[in-house]
């Protein structure tokens, strides 16, 4: 399958210019779109999954025009919201059971054996009889995953999935989304860089509605060889350092300021040469966008 997004733009009704001419081609494996918040990640994913128009562009699955056959769509389509809500005093069984049944699984034996390889796959079998209410974050997006999962999807989307996780529940997430991406395009919406390192094949830099990369995260740090500096300074300097380098990121440590700078020569001040990350790729497109100091 082929995700083709061509000049996708919209603006909400109180003036938010939300996606500018948004352009990427997708193929199946995972998919990073990395930006702050409020960079348009969420609007991008909801136009992508028909849950709002556009108000200029394409998007096409293979060659299902998307913003235009949403019921075809939607068939294919398996989606996690950022925030979704659960019911409460329903276990995960009969949830899943439900929503398979809105799905067009009518055969009970089909659905039993779909809802419990689902549960299995998601590790949440031992826990299908819990209600939904009693499970940790971690348990409700893997819930979230196996909802999606519903009805075998050509394109998973997931926006923001691993918010608010602890590094146990993050790292099995982790292993399950890679699974999905072996033969599902899977488009991975998050604002941690750490996702799309670990996870992601290609990825792109959203900021402000635009695209500002894109490409993959191995050959985006190796175009930065050379190129990153860092030093230690007090945070009384941080004016000067700006004013004379491209600072593109600084860490407070030990009552010390630490400072990442972009820079094609090598600088004066006693900066030292780093190893280049996939968050200086990151901070060093959006560092003209957005204030170091907020990220």
């Amino acid at each position: 399958m082929k995700l083709t997004i061509d000049s996708l733009s919209k603006t909400y009704a109180n003036g938010v210019h939300a996606l500018k001419n948004v352009s990427l081609t997708l193929s199946n494996g995972m998919f990073g779109l990395l930006g702050p918040n409020g960079a348009g990640k969420s609007s991008l994913m909801r136009t992508i999954a028909t849950l709002q128009e556009a108000d200029s562009g394409s998007v096409f699955l293979d060659d299902l025009n998307v913003l235009k056959n949403k019921t075809e769509v939607r068939q294919l389509l398996g989606y996690l919201p950022q925030e979704f809500g659960v019911y409460p005093k329903i276990s995960a069984e009969r949830m899943l059971d439900h929503i398979a049944q809105l799905k067009g699984v009518g055969n009970t034996s089909e659905r039993n054996d779909l809802v419990s390889g689902l549960l299995e796959k998601v590790n949440l079998f031992k826990d299908r009889k819990k209600h939904l209410g009693t499970y940790s974050g971690g348990m409700k997006q893997r819930f979230g995953i196996a909802q999606a999962l519903i009805g075998d999807p050509k394109l998973i989307i997931v926006d923001e999935p691993t918010a608010g996780l602890d590094p146990a529940e993050r790292n099995r997430f982790y292993n399950l989304l890679s699974q999905l991406g072996e033969n599902t395009i899977v488009i991975l919406s998050t604002h941690i860089v750490e996702d799309v390192s670990t996870l992601c094949s290609n990825f792109a830099i959203i900021c402000q509605g635009e695209v500002l990369y894109a490409g993959d995260p191995e050959t985006a740090v190796n175009e930065l060889n050379g190129k990153i500096y860092t030093k230690a300074i007090d945070r009384s300097e941080i004016k000067y350092y700006r004013d004379v380098y491209n600072v593109i990121s600084t860490q407070l440590k030990t009552g010390k300021l630490h400072i990442r700078i972009l820079q094609e020569t090598e600088p004066q001040d006693g900066f030292i040469i780093a190893v280049p990350n996939l968050e200086d790729v990151y901070f060093g497109n959006i560092a003209t966008r957005v204030d170091v100091n907020t990220m």
